[in-house]
């Protein structure tokens, strides 16, 4: 009880922006997205990563509970939150100095860039993964923050699973051009955080078809922790494709990945991979991209997943392979 009065006590006093429409509400919604995920079992462990599951949950909150014309923002809360004494950020490489600074951040990209993710005190996350002290700490901020809301909230797990189902689906079976219409779209609404959730759903979406393999050297790892060894690889970039559809990636181990990013390996029109002979490498190395020279990619199961050939074409033109 001494914890989650401590926790209760800190909830009923976060730190919020003051705006001309008042108090910010973006903390409330975010802190109560999460006690959603951990009570989904979204999350499992004190590690909250900037997920699309977690982005789409923000998003349905808002929609419900807010009622003034503040901007619905993700990345303010899961930055700014770092401002309570519960709230703790881990950076990526290279950003650890600023995390301890007190800028703010400008979207999710950024956002993205410089935090790997988010942990809470031990004890508060224990809560959270306890149904009844979950509740209790929704409830609360509810009843502190939306007394106008009298209904129960609904933290619509279904609706974002079938919104992501219904993205995955897009980039499965959705023709190229209908799809780079969409991104056109969104880049002129400037919606930031959908065109974030689509990429996002990308790099989950490519590793799967691949059976978690990377198609050129076979490397596969089953993690029982959340740790990915397989990247997905957009063949023609995002920033010039647009292009999110299975055909514009495949999925490389970490180190080719960068390879084919910087035009040292390419594929051919019948799936074999090209070396560039504008590199030299030790004979020395274990390991060596050369060994790969015209060695066949594994494919995905169904043939519309292929790579597509003009992707292909376009990788090596870049790179004069």
């Amino acid at each position: 009880m001494d914890e989650i009065s401590k926790y209760v006590n800190a909830f009923k006093k976060l730190k919020r922006g003051v705006t001309q429409y008042g108090k910010a509400p973006h903390k409330v919604v975010m802190l109560l997205s999460v006690l959603q995920a951990f009570q989904n079992k979204l999350i499992y462990r004190n590690q909250i990563f900037i997920s699309p599951e977690l982005i789409l949950l923000f998003k349905s909150n808002w929609n419900e509970l807010v009622a003034t014309n503040h901007v619905c923002n993700f990345a303010l809360p899961f930055w700014h939150l770092k401002g309570e004494q519960f709230w703790h950020l881990t950076a990526n490489a290279g950003y650890s100095n600023f995390i301890q600074m007190k800028e703010s951040v400008s979207g999710i990209n950024q956002l993205n860039n410089i935090v790997d993710f988010a942990y809470l005190d031990e004890a508060l996350f224990e809560l959270m993964m306890a149904e009844g002290s979950n509740l209790v700490l929704q409830d609360l901020l509810i009843k502190a923050y939306f007394p106008y809301y009298t209904s129960k909230l609904n933290s619509k797990i279904l609706a974002t699973r079938n919104y992501i189902e219904k993205i995955e689906s897009k980039i499965l079976n959705e023709p190229v051009v209908a799809y780079q219409a969409e991104i056109k779209t969104l880049l002129e609404q400037k919606d930031e955080e959908e065109i974030f959730l689509r990429g996002s759903l990308f790099k989950r979406k490519i590793p799967q078809i691949y059976n978690n393999t990377c198609c050129i050297s076979g490397m596969k790892i089953d993690a029982t922790i959340n740790v990915s060894m397989i990247d997905a690889c957009h063949i023609v970039p995002f920033s010039e494709s647009y292009n999110d559809t299975i055909t514009n990636g495949i999925a490389l181990c970490p180190n080719l990945h960068r390879a084919f990013d910087r035009g040292l390996i390419g594929i051919n029109d019948d799936y074999t991979v090209i070396v560039s002979n504008k590199f030299v490498e030790s004979n020395a190395a274990i390991y060596q991209l050369k060994i790969f020279d015209g060695k066949r990619i594994m494919l995905p199961s169904f043939e519309k997943y292929f790579p597509h050939i003009e992707n292909l074409n376009q990788h090596r033109k870049r790179f004069n392979l």
